[in-house]
């Protein structure tokens, strides 16, 4: 199985070869979206890559953009990328996307305002036009990710919410569940953690078990690690699981918040990054000061489906976005954002940006491999997004 890496720093998506065994990186080619990428997600096949793009940074409703983009892009026996027919323009700053099990429909959602879109793609690959949805599908604030469920029946859209601020009470986070018919979304349920009606519950992300109904969701604004028992294309109301996603209790004076997850490919554990984020938008290194900027790694008990944290290991760099597992489950590969600024002493400094490779023991845990710098060509470009995939076999 041959595998590659795609990573994107700012509007440069570059694919990397895949040495699994000895945990290395081989830099290729490397191809100019039309914006900023925001993240990707391949086509079942291994043929395509779906990557969405802004020149919005932010996302706020005062920071819009202009041009937006949904690319569909051909990978070739090698691993390389063309883009495969015009991108197709989107109304407003993406913030997650991704592809249903089918390989029949892109799915992006956006965060000011909350808004999903669902695009065909055609049988060689390519991306038709946006399917008409309904026109309010109640998304709330701060749509952050789109999947669709394991059945294929349902779709989820993680809605991460706001926490409090001094003149606002915040905004509720929930998880939103649809039906999905032939690329047709309809209301199926809403998930509000908590008894206040989603007030106080900021989730961001969330990965499935990949045998048992289990759900795992990474709640970002208040460092919490949940899992649900799943009842078909439903999930429990309330976590049967919650536990801290951090080593230690949050410092109230940092801004920590929790980022990604996945679950390995054989279900015995689960990654979370947990990170310190700037308290403004820097325009040079992030200052990292104290907090935690960590990927931890929980132990998923097969019969009960609780995490537990056995390991926390230091990235070696600033603020994981993202991060991936490599198809055949022997290497994660984290990237991180942007580069930091360290006090030494008297002294600062700077750890570049950079994307940081782990071998995965047979228990789950992690082994510092290597880690290799990539550049920032310019003040606030960031590190935003890496995956790693498996090429399929020729033929």
């Amino acid at each position: 199985m041959r595998t590659v890496l795609y990573s994107s720093v700012g509007e440069t998506l570059t694919h990397y070869d895949v040495d699994v065994v000895s945990a290395t990186l081989t830099r290729r080619a490397a191809l100019q979206m039309p914006s900023v990428v925001q993240y990707g997600w391949p086509h079942p096949s291994g043929r395509h890559l779906y990557v969405s793009t802004t020149d919005a940074a932010r996302g706020s409703a005062t920071v819009s953009g202009a041009v937006h983009r949904l690319v569909a892009l051909k990978i070739d026996a090698d691993g390389a990328l063309a883009f495969d027919g015009a991108p197709q323009p989107l109304r407003q700053r993406p913030i997650h996307n991704s592809v249903d099990l089918s390989g029949r429909f892109a799915l992006t959602c956006y965060n000011a305002p909350s808004h999903l879109t669902v695009h065909r793609i055609d049988p060689e690959g390519g991306l038709g036009e946006p399917i008409e949805q309904p026109t309010d599908l109640g998304l709330g604030a701060f749509a952050h990710q789109v999947l669709a469920l394991p059945s294929n029946r349902a779709v989820s859209v993680v809605v991460r919410g706001n926490n409090p601020a001094a003149n606002s009470p915040g905004d509720p986070g929930a998880l939103k569940l649809f039906r999905f018919e032939d690329g047709r979304l309809s209301p199926l349920a809403t998930v509000a953690v908590g008894g206040r009606g989603g007030f106080g519950y900021g989730p961001r992300h969330l990965d499935f078990h990949p045998t048992q109904p289990w759900v795992y969701v990474l709640v970002e604004l208040q460092n919490e690690l949940h899992m649900h028992r799943m009842y078909g294309d439903l999930f429990e109301a309330e976590p049967a699981f919650a536990i801290p996603s951090t080593q230690a209790p949050p410092l109230p004076h940092v801004r920590q918040v929790a980022g990604a997850i996945h679950v390995h490919p054989n279900g015995a554990v689960l990654y979370a990054s947990n990170r310190v984020s700037a308290t403004s938008h820097p325009e040079g290194p992030f200052p990292f000061v104290e907090g935690e900027n960590n990927i931890g790694v929980f132990s998923i008990d097969q019969i009960t489906g609780e995490p537990r944290p056995i390991q926390f290991v230091d990235p070696a760099g600033f603020h994981v976005r993202a991060f991936t597992i490599d198809p055949s489950g022997r290497l994660l590969i984290a990237a991180t954002l942007a580069d930091m600024e360290l006090r030494d002493g008297d002294r600062t400094r700077i750890v570049p940006a950079g994307l940081s490779l782990f071998r995965i023991a047979d228990d789950g845990r992690l082994n510092f491999a290597r880690r290799y710098a990539v550049e920032i060509p310019a003040p606030g470009v960031q590190h935003m997004w890496a995956r790693a995939m498996a090429l399929p076999s020729p033929g």
